[in-house]
């Protein structure tokens, strides 16, 4: 193993002396933008590891525009991209691909086949057989599920009294209760107690961000895939997290497709859950199934992806909700006003303050603010407002070269004036009542935001995400009150995703829950 291991550092100490020997002149250094701190760490630090979350970057999106140069580890030159033309071409397009690491790491947890990691037809193919579970009609239909969630979570904020508590706490494992009774059609414990408690370290390795991460990121994305492949061997503690997280979920989905199998066999109704429609499908067109082995593909990424990213957007939206009392007595009273059809499911779209804040609070806290790609193929990449070079040229258009990595700056895009208004980096959900966002083509699928990507590989839960929002809410808000705790200061900070920490660099949420109904 010592061997092993002196071997990686050699290699990658040789590739970081050569990579800029062998690399080709960019277009992306005749772009403006801020001056590297480092060679080491270019303005990753400055990105990733500040205190709050845009304390650099929102700077330098006032000082110069939605489209700047950067500089990665090791003197590599990245393009900023917030400008909405270009993020929607480049979401759209073929040419473009996460980043190196994100994609190993992908594959790592989820495998080849899910429909995150899957490329070209076969990721179509997926998609297509899996967007039934996610139309609005059938999310409709999963209303039952969030509502006695959202009742489970005021169970347990009843348990709390008066005391300051944390409400990630309760969020996390709520909305994975969601996701399991809603999709899977079982409730999180007939996941197994081994399955839970794996989760749990899955949630807390993404809750982690040094300057130890940026440089090991830095370094493996310049090793092939295979390298990847076998790294999840290594006795490290995170890879062996990794590995028993494949495990589970591969046992987890056998077992429900079997016991559904075994279900139909005996006559016995089929159930309303996502999986079991998988599994038994209405259709006898092979090409609209998909295989046993298909369906086992997705429960990890389904178990995962949408529980903490919804968990943390229906944390930060509480805590904005604490620092502005007068907006929640507002929604409160709107949500008293809609009592009796809120029940039916079908009064949430005739809440415009409901609405308004829930897009708000994802304008503000996209779960991913800085998103990674590499450019694939050389390509050109349009501008919606031109820049001016270094050499004094305005253009509008970058041309961009095979292997050079783009920063797609989701929460900087969605803190542009000219699409939310005027004072965009404030909470202010009239903003959606008033006209003052931008009313033209769409970028993302849910209010012109890309908190749920944009694109093919838009994400597949974006109205799972939304209905349950909603639900837990209106639960939430009509029956407590939340204050934020002076003594208990919580930010926004980038781990693998945006996630609110305090002060111990711990990701939590404490707030005053009072019982008021």
């Amino acid at each position: 193993m010592e061997y092993v291991l002196q071997l990686v550092t050699t290699l990658a100490v040789v590739v970081l002396i050569l990579y800029p020997v062998f690399r080709r002149s960019s277009a992306i250094r005749d772009i403006p933008g801020p001056p590297s701190p480092s060679w080491i760490f270019g303005h990753l630090r400055q990105l990733l590891l500040s205190p709050v979350y845009g304390e650099h970057e929102f700077k330098w999106l006032k000082f110069y525009g939605s489209v700047y140069s950067l500089r990665g580890c090791f003197d590599e030159d990245r393009l900023m991209l917030a400008d909405p033309l270009a993020l929607q071409y480049i979401l759209n397009s073929s040419y473009f691909y996460r980043a190196p690491i994100s994609d190993n790491m992908a594959i790592l947890l989820f495998g080849d086949n899910s429909v995150l990691t899957a490329r070209g037809n076969q990721h179509r193919r997926l998609r297509a057989a899996l967007n039934p579970g996610f139309t609005p009609a059938t999310v409709r239909s999963y209303h039952p599920v969030f509502k006695k969630v959202a009742e489970m979570i005021c169970d347990q904020f009843d348990n709390f009294g008066t005391t300051t508590a944390d409400v990630c706490s309760v969020l996390s494992p709520a909305t994975l209760d969601a996701i399991s009774e809603a999709i899977l059609g079982r409730p999180t414990e007939d996941l197994g107690d081994e399955f839970v408690a794996n989760n749990i370290e899955i949630v807390k390795l993404t809750a982690s961000q040094s300057e130890t991460h940026i440089l090991a990121d830095a370094i493996g994305s310049r090793f092939p895939a295979w390298v990847w492949r076998a790294a999840i061997y290594l006795p490290t503690a995170a890879f062996a997290v990794a590995r028993q997280e494949k495990i589970l979920a591969k046992k987890v989905g056998e077992r429900i497709i079997r016991e559904n199998r075994g279900a139909a066999a005996q006559g016995l109704e089929r159930g309303n859950d996502f999986f079991s429609v998988l599994v038994n499908p209405d259709t006898t067109d092979k090409t609209k199934k998909l295989t046993d082995q298909d369906i086992v593909a997705q429960t990890a990424i389904i178990l995962i992806a949408g529980q903490e990213t919804t968990a943390n957007a229906l944390a930060f939206g509480l805590l904005e909700l604490a620092r502005h009392p007068d907006f929640q007595d507002k929604l409160r009273a709107e949500i008293y006003a809609n009592l009796a059809t809120i029940a039916t499911n079908l009064a949430y779209e005739n809440m415009p303050l409901l609405n308004a804040f829930l897009k708000e609070t994802l304008r503000l806290y996209p779960a991913l603010p800085l998103v990674d790609r590499v450019v694939l193929e050389d390509a050109v990449i349009p501008l919606g407002e031109s820049v001016v070079t270094l050499e004094g040229e305005r253009i509008d258009q970058i041309a961009v070269r095979k292997g050079e990595v783009l920063t797609l700056g989701i929460a900087a895009y969605q803190r542009l004036a000219s699409r939310w208004g005027k004072n965009p980096h404030e909470f202010n959900p009239s903003r959606w009542l008033d006209g003052d966002t931008y009313q033209g083509d769409a970028v993302g699928p849910y209010a012109n935001l890309l908190s749920f990507s944009g694109g093919p590989r838009t994400c597949l839960g974006w109205r799972f995400a939304i209905l349950e929002m909603q639900v837990i809410i209106c639960e939430l808000v009509g029956k407590f009150s939340f204050t934020e705790p002076d003594d208990q200061p919580v930010q926004p900070r980038v781990m693998t995703a945006l996630l609110p920490i305090v002060t111990s660099g711990e990701r939590a949420l404490p707030l005053r829950i009072a019982r008021i109904q």
